[in-house]
């Protein structure tokens, strides 16, 4: 097994040091008793902040394809006696394993630009929109197309233009759009047929 094979494209890295995340919990559609997907999640610390706002009644999906990630986010959850996280071993570009329409809020946090390099994009939005629930959001942080570091080099960025581009191209339509950090940006989507 190649070390490629072990470890998914941009493994061990998280960009939630790097945003505001005051700005994304006003922006992101989450509350008391969401469900949502942290989908690439890798150690988890989305899924983390997400947990403390969704509370006891809600739950977060952390899925991965990187086994060490959730074996760490795993032992956080077991340490802080969290309850409404559920870390899972899947492989977002082939089929997640979560009911159909039952989530609130799908969170891509810059992993968008990874499906793309790999020309998965299109298998996973295509997911999301049975995995959401009618009237669910899609939410994407990306790094700006600027020079980096940090990030990603510059050609694989995605810009907002772009992403817009892509996921619309999936039966979305952009919400919103917000300047998350110096070097991010978070979209809002949601189903282009779903009211509100």
């Amino acid at each position: 097994m190649t070390d490629e094979q072990k470890n998914p494209k941009g493994a061990g890295k998280s960009s939630f040091d790097l945003i505001n995340s005051d700005i994304l919990k006003d922006v992101l559609p989450v509350k008391s008793g969401s469900v949502v997907l942290d989908l690439a999640c890798g150690k988890g610390i989305y899924s983390m902040f997400l947990s403390e706002i969704i509370g006891d009644t809600g739950l977060v999906y952390a899925v991965d394809l990187w086994q060490e990630g959730l074996q760490l986010l795993d032992k956080e959850i077991e340490d802080k006696n969290i309850n409404n996280i559920l870390p899972m071993l899947n492989d977002a570009t082939a089929e997640i394993e979560i009911d159909d329409y039952s989530v609130d809020v799908c969170l891509m946090a810059t992993v968008l630009h990874d499906f793309e390099e790999m020309n998965k994009s299109g298998a996973v939005l295509e997911q999301m929109k049975t995995i959401l629930k009618p009237g669910g959001h899609l939410a994407v942080i990306e790094f700006k197309k600027i020079d980096g570091p940090p990030g990603p080099p510059k050609k694989i960025r995605l810009s907002e233009d772009e992403t817009e581009k892509m996921v619309a191209g999936y039966g979305f339509r952009t919400v919103r759009t917000e300047d998350i950090g110096e070097y991010n940006y978070l979209m809002l989507f949601k189903e282009t047929d779903s009211n509100g």
